[in-house]
């Protein structure tokens, strides 16, 4: 049946209430950065076991609990999740040369707070930048995404877009 992941970023320290239920269902979380409270881990983490990288503007106790990058295996897939990463064609130079000589096959970053599933061909990976789940932020409307990974590649996508943000 495959690992069914949510995925979100920039929380700002605020985690709605309405994205839990989006989150239930899944069997991991993945946060890639701008977390902005240990009560926002702590929170997600009492959800389903959590996975997150620390961003620009999480504070030391975010930072001692989670690293920049992470890099590991999930259903067969080779996943990245960092917090600034750039996108297929304006990788962030924290990411490059790396990319290029060993592209995972999923790249998942935050920090744009602009939601983005890209394909690059080129490298042959999968690019996804969740959005901005929180109300800190440029955005209007806060978003978060959930699929399924099976047989080393994700299928089934669903995005969730709460209203504007309060």
């Amino acid at each position: 049946m495959g690992l069914k992941i949510a995925c979100l970023s920039d929380t700002h320290g605020y985690l709605d209430n309405r994205l839990k239920d989006f989150i239930r269902g899944c069997d991991e979380i993945w946060h890639a950065g701008d977390i902005g409270s240990t009560g926002v881990a702590e929170e997600l983490s009492s959800i389903k076991p959590l996975k997150a990288v620390h961003g620009n503007i999480d504070g030391p106790d975010i930072r001692a609990l989670y690293p920049e990058h992470q890099r590991f295996n999930a259903g067969g897939l080779d996943v990245w999740i960092t917090h600034i990463g750039g996108y297929p064609g304006r990788y962030d130079r924290s990411v490059v040369p790396a990319i290029f000589e060993s592209p995972p096959g999923l790249f998942i970053c935050g920090h744009s707070h602009i939601l983005k599933v890209i394909n690059d061909s080129k490298l042959g990976l999968l690019h996804i930048n969740p959005g901005a789940a929180g109300r800190a932020g440029v955005h209007t409307v806060q978003t978060a995404v959930r699929f399924v990974i099976e047989g080393g590649a994700v299928k089934d996508l669903e995005v969730a877009e709460l209203e504007r943000k309060r």
